[in-house]
């Protein structure tokens, strides 16, 4: 079992939502390692139910090429395959099952790539970095980058393979996501006027959410790389309220802002809370001094802006075969590396477009493509 597509079949059997525990597809790639003598490091969570996966080969005195991906997927609940989304099928050229695209797919060319990397004479090592619970807020990463900190040579360049059609990606997106909660003061509607309705004040704020990301839309603040060129600002979710006949007293509101990566989208949430805290809590507790609107991080993770004329892109159009450089509007754990010093770029195998939907596929052409450049990486970095 060390072709591409039989490894994917492997990867794509074990359910890797992120709400379960991903032990056991680590578990399967260190043993794949150690069949190749390759040793590998876990790094844990907290309660030991999901680990990151890091693995050396060549020497581990130079910098070298990090090959990353995420293990986990998003969820199947509701949504009409007509294929077992833990099974993979093939279909027309197409392999379809969770996580094929997004991104097992680009893992399993990565573990493809073992035997030919042992074999050869390395003068820069390969790395594997494997992380968890990315799709809800590249949690795992994070503690695999600060061990990697511990090292004395940092890696030179990081390859993350979420799918790209195998095109260098450049830039993307940050995002920050926010939690807001209103508590005002119950009461019978029939004496509104006594109560401090929180869904209505939810709204001013949502409202005022809205006319800050219109104005983020000024040409002024355009990015013509990126579709759309400009950060954006959503509301996508809202719950409050008991009853029709009784003023709310609590509700609540998480919003994100996905911003290009010369903008701060920290601003933007400190302009509403400023907004909050200056216009609307003022007028909420003249009714009653109970009166509260709270903020809290949900997730984060910086944007992605790697330079065109960097050595990180000339190496990964010699890599792809494609001097053409793009942005996604989709976000990755390439920030992180970036900021922790590791110059990254995104090129893996497979389309955004069937992520996170039913009967999602990467095409055998894809995978092959896949395999064909981290040959040519191989090529590059050996004696």
């Amino acid at each position: 079992m060390s072709s591409s597509r039989d490894l994917l079949e492997a990867l794509v059997a074990f359910d890797t939502t992120s709400r379960e525990s991903n032990l056991q597809l680590i578990e399967f790639v260190r043993d794949y390692l150690a069949r190749f003598e390759v040793p590998c490091e876990l790094i844990y969570n907290d309660e030991r139910s999901k680990a990151n996966l890091f693995a050396t080969i060549g020497p581990a005195d130079q910098p070298g090429i990090v090959l990353s991906g995420h293990t986990d997927v998003v969820p199947v609940d509701g949504q009409p395959w007509t294929v077992a989304p833990f099974k993979l099928t093939e279909r027309d050229g197409k392999l379809y099952g969770r996580g094929s695209a997004d991104m097992k797919g680009y893992i399993a060319c990565v573990l493809a790539l073992v035997p030919s990397l042992v074999k050869a004479s390395l003068r820069l090592p390969v790395h594997i970095a494997l992380s968890y619970d990315e799709e809800v807020g590249c949690l795992g990463v994070r503690s695999l980058l600060k061990a990697l900190e511990q090292r004395p040579v940092k890696p030179m360049l990081c390859i993350i393979g979420e799918p790209t059609e195998l095109k260098p990606v450049l830039g993307h997106k940050g995002k920050l996501a926010m939690r807001c909660d209103i508590h005002g003061e119950a009461c019978h509607s029939a004496y509104a006027p006594l109560g401090v309705n929180a869904i209505e004040y939810a709204a001013e704020l949502i409202g005022e959410l809205g006319r800050i990301g219109h104005r983020l839309k000024a040409p002024e603040h355009h990015d013509t790389r990126f579709d759309p060129p400009f950060s954006t600002v959503q509301t996508g979710v809202i719950s409050g309220g008991k009853a029709l006949n009784i003023v709310p007293a609590d509700c609540r509101f998480d919003f994100e802002i996905r911003a290009l990566p010369s903008q701060d989208p920290g601003l933007v949430a400190q302009e509403l809370q400023t907004y909050a805290e200056q216009q609307v809590l003022p007028r909420m507790r003249a009714v009653s001094d109970q009166s509260e609107i709270r903020f809290s991080e949900l997730s984060a993770y910086p944007g992605l802006a790697t330079d065109a004329h960097s050595e990180a892109a000339e190496l990964i159009a010699a890599f792809s075969g494609s001097g053409e450089f793009g942005t996604v509007a989709f976000g990755t754990e390439g920030g992180l590396f970036d900021a922790a010093g590791i110059a990254t770029v995104v090129c893996g195998p497979g389309s955004m477009d069937q992520g996170h939907k039913p009967d999602e596929f990467v095409s055998l052409e894809q995978l092959n493509g896949c395999d064909e450049m981290l040959q040519r990486m191989l090529l590059s970095i050996s004696r």
